[in-house]
C-alpha cells in the first residue's frame, strides 16, 4: 500500500502602511512604492506617506523618485523609508550654449548621451547612438546603406516645408559636414537641447534643437594606451510578405490561370484547356505566357499534368539552340543572388595623458563596413589630435585637429528600377544569368554575363522589367564617393559632379587646416588651399558664431 501525503504552503498576505523621508528627516512627495514584479503601488503624498493592501510577506517593495537612490525591502505592517539623494546624477555636467552646468543648476530641458552608451554599440555614425536614448527625440532610418544617416526631429515638425534637422556643434563650433567623418570612438559625451531657452544663443538656427558634441580629451595622469577591436555581421532583416518563391509552384499557379481562363472564357474542354495551357505557359505575351521555360520534360509529355501539379519527371533548366548556339534557360532566386552576408570590422586605436598643465589625446580609427548588397560599402579612417597646455593663469593654448578619408559605394534607393525594387517583385522563374549549353555561368571581360530579359538568352523576352538587370549595373556602374576632411568641425564639404563613363566615381578633395588658441576670447586661424589665404578672427568666449565662408 503506498501513501502519498502533499502539503500547501500559502504566504501571509498583510497590509502595510509607512512613511518616505529623506536623509534630513523631510517627506519624499511623488515617491513610487510598487511591489516588485507587478505593476501594484502606491504613490507618497504630500506627507510622504503610502499604503498597500494583501502584500505577501515573501514580496519586495521597490522604492524610487527622481533623483534619489532607489531601494528594495520586506515589507512590514509599519514602515519608514529612507531614501538617498542621488549626488551623482545631480552632479552631471551638461555641456550647454554657454558653457557647463550641472544637472542640479540647469532649469532647462536637455539630455545627456555619455560614451559608456555609444561604446555598446556598432555605430557607424555619432547620431544613430541617440536612438532610444533620448525622450522626445524621432529619429528614421530611410536606407539601410551604410553611409546612410537618420533623419531627427527634436521639436516635432512645425512646417509642412520647413526641415527638422537640430542645429549640430562640435566642440563649440556649429558643425555641417557629414556625421559619417566623426568617429564615434571620439566622442565624451552628446547633450541634445530640446527646449527655447537651452540654445536661445543660436537664434533661428537653433530652433529645431541643438545636438552639441564633446569629443575626447587627455587627463591628467600616466600615458594610456588602448586598442579595441571589433567585428560583425550584417544581413538583410526584413520580414517578406509570403509569396511564391518556388519556380516549380509558380508555374503551376499560372498554368491554373491559363486553364481557368480557356475552360470558362473560351469554352473549350478540360483536355483541351490542359493542352494549350501547357503549350502557352512559356510562350509570348499576348498568348498569355510567361516568356520563359526553364524546365525540361521528357517528350510527348506535358509540364504540368491533369492535377494541376508539376511532371515529376521535369528537371531544371532547358537547353535552347539559338544562332548556332547552345544556351540554358535555368531559374535563380535574385534575392539571394543581390544580398549578402557581409563582415564589418573596427578597430581604434588611443593614447591619452597629461600633466597638471598639460593634457593630450590622440586617435587613430579604422572602419570597413561592407553593405548587405555587393558594392554598396562604407570605409573610413580617422586621426584626431587634441591637446591643451596651461600656459598661464590666464592662457590656455589648445589645438584639436580630425582628419577623416572616407570612400563609400552607393547603389540607390529600393524604388522603380533599382537593385531593391526589381530583386523584391522578379518572378523565381527568371535566370539571373547567361549560361552555356553545361549549365555554366558564361563570362567575358567584364566578368559574369547577365540574361537582360531581352534576347541574350535564346532569343527569350522576359515580359516584365525587359532590358534590364540591376545586378550586372551595380557592378559595373559603381557610384563611388572619395571623401578627406582635415577640419574638426567639418565646415569644408564638396559634392563633385559624376564622370559621364560606364565606372562613374565621384571624387571631392578638400583640406582645410584650423589652429586653436584660447586666452580671455578664442584666436582661430584658417589656412585653405584654394586661394591660400589667410583668415584672421577674434571672438568671444564660447559664442560660436558661423566661420568665415569658402573662398
Amino acid at each position: 500500500m503506498l501513501l502519498a501525503t502533499f502539503s500547501l504552503a500559502s504566504a501571509q498576505t498583510i497590509d502595510i502602511k509607512g512613511t518616505v523621508i529623506d536623509e534630513n528627516g523631510e517627506p519624499v512627495i511623488g515617491a513610487s512604492v510598487m511591489i516588485k514584479g507587478t505593476l501594484k503601488g502606491d504613490i507618497t503624498d504630500v506627507s510622504g506617506r503610502f499604503s498597500l493592501g494583501g502584500v505577501k510577506t515573501t514580496d519586495k517593495l521597490a522604492v524610487s523618485c527622481i533623483g534619489m537612490i532607489p531601494v528594495e525591502v520586506d515589507p512590514q505592517a509599519e514602515m519608514r523609508i529612507t531614501l538617498k539623494t542621488d549626488h551623482e546624477q545631480l552632479d552631471e555636467v551638461l555641456v550647454v550654449a554657454f558653457g557647463q552646468q550641472t544637472r542640479s543648476s540647469f532649469t532647462g530641458s536637455a539630455a545627456v548621451v555619455k560614451s559608456e552608451t555609444l561604446e555598446k554599440k556598432q555605430l557607424t555614425n555619432v547620431m544613430s547612438g541617440l536612438q532610444g536614448q533620448v525622450a522626445g527625440l524621432q529619429m528614421i532610418n530611410n536606407s539601410g546603406s551604410p553611409t546612410a544617416t537618420p533623419s531627427m526631429a527634436i521639436r516635432g515638425f512645425s512646417s509642412i516645408n520647413a526641415g527638422t534637422s537640430p542645429l549640430i556643434i562640435v566642440d563649440g563650433s556649429p558643425y555641417d559636414g557629414g556625421w559619417n567623418n566623426l568617429n564615434p570612438n571620439d566622442v565624451e559625451n552628446i547633450t541634445v537641447l530640446k527646449d527655447a531657452a537651452s540654445n536661445a544663443l543660436y537664434g533661428a538656427r537653433g530652433a529645431n534643437g541643438v545636438v552639441m558634441i564633446t569629443t575626447k580629451k587627455g587627463k591628467s595622469e600616466k600615458a594610456t594606451i588602448t586598442f579595441d577591436s571589433r567585428w560583425s555581421v550584417n544581413s538583410r532583416a526584413t520580414i517578406d510578405y509570403d509569396y511564391v518563391k518556388d519556380p516549380a509552384q509558380y508555374y503551376e499557379m499560372h498554368w491554373s490561370a491559363l486553364y481557368n481562363y480557356y475552360m470558362r472564357d473560351r469554352g473549350m474542354t478540360p483536355y483541351e484547356a490542359h493542352r494549350q495551357a501547357n503549350a502557352n505557359l512559356g510562350g509570348a505575351t499576348a498568348d498569355g505566357g510567361l516568356g520563359y521555360l526553364t524546365y525540361t520534360v521528357p517528350d510527348g509529355e506535358y509540364l504540368i499534368g491533369t492535377n494541376g501539379r508539376m511532371n515529376p519527371h521535369a528537371t531544371k533548366g532547358r537547353r535552347i539552340y539559338y544562332n548556332g548556339k547552345v544556351y540554358t534557360a535555368a531559374p535563380d532566386s535574385w534575392l539571394d543572388e543581390a544580398f549578402r552576408h557581409s563582415l564589418r570590422q573596427e578597430y581604434n586605436l588611443n593614447l591619452t595623458g597629461g600633466t597638471e598643465k598639460l593634457s593630450f589625446y590622440g586617435s587613430i580609427g579604422y572602419l570597413d563596413n561592407q553593405g548587405i548588397v555587393y558594392n554598396s560599402d562604407f570605409e573610413r579612417a580617422t586621426v584626431r589630435l587634441k591637446a591643451d597646455y596651461q600656459a598661464k593663469d590666464w592662457l590656455k593654448v589648445g589645438a584639436n585637429m580630425n582628419y577623416a578619408h572616407s570612400t563609400s559605394d552607393d547603389v540607390g534607393d529600393g524604388s522603380g528600377t533599382s537593385l531593391f525594387g526589381i530583386t523584391n517583385t522578379m518572378a523565381p522563374i527568371y535566370p539571373v544569368y547567361l549560361r552555356d549549353g553545361d549549365g555554366n555561368i558564361m563570362t567575358d571581360e567584364n566578368g559574369k554575363m547577365y540574361d537582360y530579359g531581352s534576347g541574350e538568352l535564346g532569343g527569350l523576352n522576359r515580359p516584365v522589367l525587359s532590358r534590364n538587370n540591376p545586378l550586372q549595373e551595380n557592378a559595373l556602374n559603381t557610384d563611388r564617393d572619395y571623401r578627406q576632411q582635415s577640419d574638426p568641425h567639418g565646415l569644408c564639404r564638396r559634392h563633385p559632379a559624376r564622370r559621364p563613363e560606364d565606372h562613374r566615381q565621384r571624387h571631392g578633395h578638400k583640406r582645410r587646416v584650423t589652429l586653436h588658441v584660447h586666452p580671455a576670447g578664442i584666436l582661430r586661424l584658417w589656412q585653405d588651399r584654394l586661394p591660400k589665404r589667410l583668415h584672421l578672427q577674434v571672438q568671444q568666449p564660447c559664442l560660436c558664431p558661423e566661420l568665415p565662408a569658402d573662398r
